[in-house]
């Protein structure tokens, strides 16, 4: 149980924080520095999350800093120990020690491309949870958003997991006199945040709603600005798309609503999100065979594979090859053991064999793939478009039906090596999403027709 007193250090211990932890690597963090530590007394990894001086030092002592101390739920970081350093010259500064979570965070999970549904339903449950437990002690974080979800690497084999960080610290900085306000993303703010206001419960379903929103279509509904300094500013309601599941749909637009009275509960969100976490499990019969079969029984609905190139996606692929400068792009729908390209840009092939296919990663994975340079990635080298063709340079993005299955991929290909920038691939996944409205449309005039 932590102390949360200032306790006092030999000489010996002088370079250890409250004469426990040895700070080791940095680990980042905003408004505050967080490194890895060693626990002298335990000797265990831990997390300590150290604050700028004066900010935090009433809270972290107080009754703010004992209601943490009590949280407990699978979905936290659990706070072990907190206190005061006092070791340099002047303000002493408050610190946290937590729980080391092994594993990256969602933002750099982000970083490899979109979620698959089933993961993104798991991840967004878990937070929902803690939304739920942490929001029924009256503490609302305030400040939901990728960085502070981490994804623990044990367990994630047989299920996505995700703990919530960085909860009740707005309650522990605002309770030191003068403390400055907590820096918040403006990517993830609810409107009324957005208009000076600190936002209350529901506040963190609109900023969950944002966030998951972001881990399906690999961008954010609202790109950070430059600050301009206003005090307010006005959002539109953010943008779903239309290729996503009518359930997805709904619950996101649930969730993002302008009027935080009309959000569901944290609480309803967990048990949305659980459910639709087994749906996905049961489309595909928890096994990557079965669910290898239900994405080709729904690709069949589409009646798409042996069919000539269309317009529309020609002018899709031409966009990509000017804006990326690439002299070959296919729009490419992955059958059971070929290729379909429905557009050429730069390539003359109808269709090729799956297996030596960039594009059957991307549905495998149903993740934007990035191969800077082919031949020196192990993965790729012996590869026969590389060995026979000299490509080089590879990049795809995910066509994701209505349904929820991967159909295939907008590609980007060169026989040189090149690296695309975060933007470009933003830029990308939007033109993937363009090629698969077209997908859409081609499916609702089969049903018009029948």
């Amino acid at each position: 149980m932590p102390s949360f007193e200032n306790r006092p250090e030999s000489p010996e211990d002088s370079s250890l924080i409250g004469g426990r932890y040895r700070l080791k690597d940095p680990l980042g963090g905003e408004g505050a520095s967080v490194y890895r530590a060693s626990d002298q007394v335990l000797r265990r990894d831990v997390a300590v999350k150290l604050f700028a001086p004066g900010v935090g030092t009433e809270g972290v002592l107080g009754d703010e800093g004992l209601l943490l101390a009590s949280l407990n739920h699978h979905s936290l970081v659990t706070l072990l120990d907190a206190g005061l350093d006092d070791r340099g010259p002047g303000e002493p500064r408050a610190y946290l020690v937590l729980e080391l979570v092994e594993g990256a965070d969602l933002r750099r999970r982000l970083e490899s491309g979109v979620l698959p549904l089933r993961e993104a339903a798991y991840i967004a449950a878990d937070v929902a949870e803690a939304l739920d437990y942490i929001q029924g002690r009256g503490i609302v974080h305030r400040d939901v958003k990728p960085e502070n979800i981490l994804l623990p690497d044990e367990d994630a084999l047989r299920r996505p997991r995700a703990k919530l960080a960085d909860f009740g610290v707005a309650a522990l900085v605002s309770a030191s006199e003068g403390a400055t306000p907590v820096q918040r993303t403006r990517a993830y703010l609810s409107p009324e945040q957005a208009a000076g206001a600190p936002g209350g419960p529901s506040t963190d379903i609109y900023s969950l709603g944002l966030v998951v929103l972001e881990s399906l279509t690999g961008r954010a509904a609202f790109p950070p600005s430059v600050t301009d300094g206003a005090s307010q500013w006005s959002r539109p309601n953010p943008e779903i798309p239309k290729t996503l599941p009518s359930r997805w749909r709904d619950l996101l637009a649930a969730m993002t609503a302008a009027d935080g009275a009309s959000r569901p509960t944290p609480g309803e969100v967990a048990a949305t999100f659980q459910q639709l976490a087994k749906d996905a499990e049961q489309a595909g019969g928890g096994c990557p065979a079965a669910a290898e079969e239900a994405r080709l029984a729904n690709l069949a609905r589409y009646d798409i594979l042996d069919t000539a190139p269309e317009e529309a996606f020609d002018r899709i692929t031409s966009v990509v090859s000017r804006t990326l400068q690439v002299p070959i792009s296919t729009v490419s729908i992955v059958d059971r053991d070929r290729i379909w390209f429905k557009s050429h840009h730069g390539i003359g092939a109808q269709q090729i064999g799956r297996d030596p296919g960039f594009c059957s990663a991307v549905v495998e994975t149903g993740r934007v793939v990035h191969v800077p340079d082919a031949t020196a990635d192990p993965a790729t080298r012996e590869n026969p478009l590389v060995t026979g063709l000299g490509v080089r340079f590879y990049a795809g993005a995910p066509l994701i039906g209505s349904d929820g299955y991967v159909l295939g991929s907008l590609s980007a290909l060169d026989t040189h090596p090149r690296t695309l920038t975060d933007d470009q691939l933003a830029v990308l996944t939007s033109l993937a999403d363009m090629a698969t409205y077209e997908l859409e449309r081609h499916r609702a005039t089969l049903v018009r027709q029948d």
